[in-house]
């Protein structure tokens, strides 16, 4: 099969197209034919040499699929060769097939196609376990996400707006603020010009936000801390801004906040099982029906994986950029 390679760590160039030998389902896997998969940070981290794969997954990038089902391990029931899906995976999806645990499978949602259904798992199941399930956002609350313009937060923003929350995000250009505000963001904050604590604080008469959603790390650990409101909780999946940063303990303890820490890939298959089942029930109803919708800026051939990753890179889109298998 074909399969982006990356031929040690580096920059874009280091990733090429190859062959691979075609997978074979084990006990309790379904091997999945590619239609598309997408790019994440992550996979940008993994491909630098900062982010290596979890024992078992596969080296090749590719955190999330669409595609149908081409072949069934043993004791899989409830999937059949032919079936159209998106998955979550450990690995693995810049490839014309891929392995996957049969929990992490997910019907495709009614209305969507099968391409622009690789722009769901990652987004969906990140937003929804850490957003819903871990800080219990509640309507009428106050969210801030960041990188509201990225995959994550186009769709953060409208899960958020739909459960009832008030949105507030954070963006750079003026075209990616009205993106998010279009969307369903109360206010899109210039992170260049403005201080996101100031602006939520503004709107909300001094409160704050119920729950923040960040991307960036150690850069923006004191300022998350200071806009939360109390009881607080403040949810980081990601180090674009670093890994190490001081604590104000005696602000956090005075707001009586949290501050959690997650990442989806590294969890146990249970979990990212139950993860996947509780989107699908929850989450999947909203898609089918128009209330939230995959935001997709591109989508290029497999052999332009290179390209992709510039795009990311450099900030370029606005939802999500897609390969083609």
């Amino acid at each position: 099969m074909r399969a982006v390679i990356a031929n040690g760590a580096g920059g874009p160039e280091v990733l090429s197209l190859g062959e691979l030998p075609d997978p074979e389902p084990g006990p309790g896997e379904v091997v999945v034919e590619v239609a598309a998969t997408a790019i994440n940070r992550a996979d940008l981290l993994q491909r630098q040499g900062f982010y290596p794969p979890p024992p078992g997954a596969p080296d090749t990038l590719g955190l999330e699929c669409s595609g149908t089902v081409a072949a069934v391990g043993e004791g899989v029931t409830g999937h059949e060769v032919g079936d159209e899906v998106c998955a979550l995976l450990a690995g693995g999806g810049y490839a014309e097939r891929v392995v996957v645990p049969a929990g992490q499978l997910m019907p495709v949602p009614a209305g969507v196609d099968l391409v622009t259904a690789a722009a769901l798992p990652e987004v969906a199941c990140t937003v929804w376990s850490n957003v819903f399930m871990i800080a219990g956002l509640r309507p009428d609350e106050v969210f801030l996400v960041h990188g509201g313009a990225g995959g994550i937060g186009t769709f953060a923003i409208q899960l958020a707006k739909a459960s009832g929350a008030r949105v507030f995000t954070t963006a750079g250009s003026a075209e990616k603020r009205e993106k998010c505000v279009e969307l369903g963001a109360e206010v899109a904050i210039d992170y260049h010009e403005e201080d996101f604590v100031e602006v939520v604080r503004q709107h909300t008469d001094g409160k704050g936000a119920d729950v923040v959603l960040d991307n960036m790390g150690a850069k923006y650990l004191e300022r998350n801390v200071s806009v939360l409101a109390d009881k607080g909780r403040l949810v980081i999946i990601g180090m674009q801004g670093g890994i190490k940063a001081e604590l104000n303990i005696a602000e956090l303890l005075n707001k009586r906040g949290a501050v959690i820490a997650t990442q989806l890939r590294g969890r146990s298959a249970e979990d990212k099982a139950a993860i996947c089942a509780s989107v699908v029930e929850h989450v999947w109803p909203l898609v089918a029906d128009g209330t939230v919708r995959p935001i997709v800026h591109d989508v290029l051939p497999l052999e332009r994986a290179a390209d992709a990753h510039r795009m990311i890179e450099g900030s370029e889109q606005i939802g999500k950029v897609l390969l083609r298998a």
